[in-house]
């Protein structure tokens, strides 16, 4: 996630540059090895386990493991005529998915026209994410999509004020917010809530799902839709913002010490192929 998307340094948006005497091409892609011992189930049979991954990073999308041939099962993948062209890295041949009495199509594929620069990716076969039943990196099942080793979450106490507004009515002040700090996006701010008026808080259906933070729950103020949000049951590594809640500063005023907040662009994410949808007792068990 952080090293090839949002504001990431390979992102289309990046936030800083290289500094290089000659301009980089528009598009870097990044594929090193994940030295990670990574598996795939599907339909209760492990169909891929190996310790030999390469991790695919392109700009604006989730990093994608990338398994050699040699580690996946080889009655697993069922070829068929569907070839595509990736922009970068030539034909890309789909593949079936079969285990037991199941079969899914187009859950799999391999480059196999790769330019010279792109050999690291010879006779390697991905997994669609949302085709597959789960992934797993040692006995640790992984959400959501393929961890990047570059991202990373800090979380700071901090004295300045934050004040939340919608039009002259005052939503939260605080003198003792915490900033979180995430890699690819800009600084969020979250607020305990004994600081808020809870009462212009309005719940709304529709969760969405970090693997780093969790579970995340919306609300509603007044006219503004999905104008704040907040993790019930934030992970262990970042509970300090369990509970808080967070404002989306171009749905409502938000006011750092006085200074007025923007949302910064490029804060949006386009998958990767397919990508995989959980559901909430999913997330729960994990």
């Amino acid at each position: 996630m952080g090293l090839s998307w949002q504001q990431g340094p390979l992102s289309t948006g990046s936030i800083g540059h290289f500094l290089t005497p000659a301009p980089l091409p528009e598009r870097l892609l990044f594929a090193e090895r994940l030295r990670r011992r990574m598996r795939v189930n599907f339909n209760d049979t492990w169909i891929a386990d190996s310790e030999n991954v390469t991790l695919l990073h392109e700009p604006g999308r989730y990093p994608v493991a990338y398994f050699p041939r040699e580690d996946v099962d080889a009655h697993a993948l069922i070829s068929r005529d569907k070839v595509t062209h990736h922009k970068d890295l030539g034909d890309t041949v789909w593949y079936a998915v079969r285990a037991g009495d199941r079969t899914t199509e187009r859950a799999a594929w391999e480059f196999t026209a790769l330019p010279g620069y792109a050999a690291d990716l010879q006779g390697r076969i991905a997994f669609a994410w949302r085709a597959m039943d789960a992934f797993y990196e040692e006995d640790d099942r992984i959400l959501g999509h393929a961890a990047d080793p570059y991202h990373r979450i800090d979380i700071r106490n901090t004295s300045r004020t934050l004040a939340v507004r919608l039009s002259d009515t005052v939503i939260a002040r605080s003198e003792h917010p915490f900033v979180l700090f995430e890699s690819g996006f800009a600084p969020r701010w979250y607020v305990p809530r004994a600081d808020i008026d809870e009462s212009r808080l309005r719940p709304v259906e529709g969760q969405t799902f970090c693997p780093y933070k969790g579970l995340c729950d919306y609300y509603d103020i007044s006219e503004a839709t999905r104008a704040a949000w907040s993790y019930h049951n934030a992970y262990r590594e970042v509970d300090k913002i369990n509970e808080m809640v967070s404002f989306e500063a171009d749905k409502v005023e938000v006011y750092l010490d006085g200074r007025r907040l923007h949302p910064e662009p490029g804060q949006n994410v386009i998958s990767h192929g397919i990508d995989r949808d959980l559901d909430v007792g999913e997330v729960n068990a994990h």
